[in-house]
């Protein structure tokens, strides 16, 4: 089996050292990272990143590899692996997500987000942020949960070019977007999918409209009690331990 990981905002593929040493340590081959453009991998000539740009770009990396994946997504890289997963169920033999929620047709954009989605608003926030000094990033992100060690790693890399992809993916993704692209939840059913659940984290949905999503993509849903947003950072060993347990279940 391949494992594939798909990080999202505002981070690198370093969100994952901790659960990838624990998932060696289970017996499983070192995974794949991919990192989506502009978050940790050169942006191409005129990337536009949007929802679609992210999806198509996704399933290019899926089709280089050439064989079905264990897909595992983190938020917005949650939010590309759902849309493969509704798109081209053939390049992956199964997903795992947490942010199934924020397919829900009652879903609202967190506030964050919504200032983001915000002209004007949008880049005072973003530009704020890349002034920061990287070690005060590291203590925002600490601060919302991320192990201090990772958020270390992450803190330098977020840029102007970052913050530019930020910007125009959440704008392509404003509401009622996500909610047209939840309409094709069934069709993920086509492969065998997990919901994770962490309780502590309020941006991606409530635990109902998750519920709600994963039943309709056919997925059983995985609480983490008492972990947040970055439970792959906060618990690694569960986390990983979770989705060793949900691989050998796939046929």
């Amino acid at each position: 089996m391949t494992i594939a990981l798909v990080h999202g905002v505002p981070e690198t593929s370093a969100v994952w050292d901790l659960l990838v040493d624990e998932l060696v340590a289970l017996g499983h081959d070192e995974p794949l990272r991919l990192s989506p453009p502009g978050f940790g991998a050169p942006v191409p000539d005129g990337w536009a990143a949007t929802v679609h740009d992210y999806e198509a770009w996704l399933v290019g990396e899926l089709e280089a590899i050439g064989r079905p994946v264990d897909l595992v997504g983190h938020d917005w890289g949650g939010g590309h692996v759902l849309n493969v997963a509704m798109a081209r169920p053939d390049l992956v033999r199964s997903w795992a997500a947490d942010t199934v929620g924020v397919l829900d047709e009652d879903y609202e954009w967190e506030d964050l987000a919504q200032q983001w989605q915000t002209p004007g608003l949008g880049e005072e926030v973003i530009a704020a942020m890349t002034a920061q000094p990287a070690e005060e990033r590291a203590a925002f992100l600490a601060a919302g949960g991320m192990h201090p060690v990772i958020a270390e790693r992450i803190a330098p890399r977020i840029d102007e070019t970052m913050g530019a992809c930020i910007l125009r993916l959440y704008r392509s993704a404003a509401q009622p977007v996500m909610a047209e692209r939840g309409k094709s939840l069934e069709a993920a059913a086509a492969r065998p999918g997990l919901a994770i659940l962490p309780t502590e984290d309020r941006g991606v949905g409530t635990a109902e409209q998750t519920r709600r999503t994963a039943a309709r993509a056919g997925a059983p849903v995985e609480v983490l009690a008492g972990l947040g947003h970055w439970w792959m950072t906060e618990d690694p060993r569960r986390a990983a331990s979770l989705l060793s347990s949900f691989w050998s279940s796939v046929p």
